[in-house]
């Protein structure tokens, strides 16, 4: 294998995922598209032994990066230099900050991000709703939620939509936005493009606003944009999500499903998910639901997909009548 110097990224990831154990690597690779998973298990795959010393340098390279971002999530990016200078030195650290930022792994707003969404919101409430949309695409899913409560319910829906149709923001507006709010931030992105908003990222924040808001807004978008609330709406509460339930929510739902749907959405899901239904119904029954999901065999995604959203659909009726309950925190947090 060649040296550390001379590995191209894929090499180095490929050599990190072995390091790791194959139980840690799979957790990781998942969350790869697949084009990329594909490449990595290839060249892993390619890999007959590793250099110790190699070895070594790659996973060291790993901690310098994560420990990097994570000075930078805590203070911003000079915070990270100073500290990385002390640790690795100049040189070293001004090679870790520009990596990071070179791939875009260093997100906008790093000091709105640490301030109260209250103070925040008196902060931006005069904001173009653009604007607003932009910063809430980038705070956590619980602030974002807080400060999409606080605003006016023509407002809501309003940001609601930017958010769920914005796609990428060119670094020139990020950076002219960042230097109204953000006058101490020594620096942005880097030239890609970065990813924000987007439906995803709307229905996190709206899994943790309250149910008013949620309704609200879904109404104002049904009005302007149904396919796009059709969208959201399908992804508010997806079927692995049922492990979020307490057994007696469980039990109400298996009482109205379809035990055919049952199959077919256990098919395609994890073994979490199967075990946690299976504790809640009767052993027979539990047996009766294995053998119909063996007799199955291969299935088409599509079908998995819709007995999984029929069941969603029960989940989300039987939380709009009050007979179960979606925890989601905030004012719905559950009291014992």
């Amino acid at each position: 294998m060649a040296s550390k110097k001379n590995l191209t990224g894929l090499q180095k990831v490929a050599i990190f995922m072995i390091a790791i154990g194959p139980e840690r690597s799979s957790k990781i690779l998942k969350k790869f598209p697949d084009e990329d998973i594909e490449r990595i298990s290839k060249e892993i795959a390619n890999i007959s032994s590793i250099d110790p010393e190699i070895k070594k340098a790659v996973m060291e390279e790993f901690l310098q990066l994560n420990e990097a971002q994570n000075y930078i999530a805590t203070g911003g990016i000079k915070y990270a230099r100073e500290l990385l200078e002390k640790t690795v030195g100049p040189q070293r650290a001004n090679e870790i900050i520009k990596r990071l930022t070179a791939n875009s792994q260093i997100r906008p707003f790093t000091s709105i991000r640490k301030t109260d969404p209250k103070q925040l919101l008196n902060f931006i409430n005069n904001e173009h709703p653009q604007t607003i949309a932009l910063i809430l695409s980038y705070l956590d899913p619980e602030k974002a939620a807080v400060i999409l409560n606080s605003l006016s319910e023509e407002m809501q829906s309003d940001i609601a939509q930017r958010i769920a149709t914005m796609d990428r923001t060119s670094p020139e507006i990020l950076k002219e936005v960042e230097t109204v709010l953000e006058r101490k931030l020594s620096s942005v992105v880097g030239q890609d493009f970065t990813s924000a908003g987007g439906v995803g990222t709307l229905v996190d924040i709206l899994n943790r606003v309250d149910r008013g808001t949620e309704k609200s807004i879904l109404e104002d978008l049904e009005r302007q944009d149904q396919e796009l609330a059709e969208e959201i709406r399908k992804r508010m509460f997806v079927f692995e999500d049922i492990i979020s339930l307490d057994d007696h929510s469980i039990r109400r739902v298996l009482r109205e499903v379809d035990f055919k749907d049952l199959a077919y959405a256990i098919k395609g899901s994890s073994d979490e998910v199967a075990e946690r239904i299976y504790k809640n119904l009767s052993k027979r029954a539990a047996e009766m639901l294995k053998e119909d999901i063996e007799s199955l065999g291969p299935v088409r995604l599509r079908e998995v997909e819709t007995a999984q959203q029929k069941i969603v659909q029960i989940i989300r009726r039987l939380d709009e009548t009050g007979e179960i309950i979606i925890s989601r925190g905030g004012e719905d947090a559950i009291i014992v």
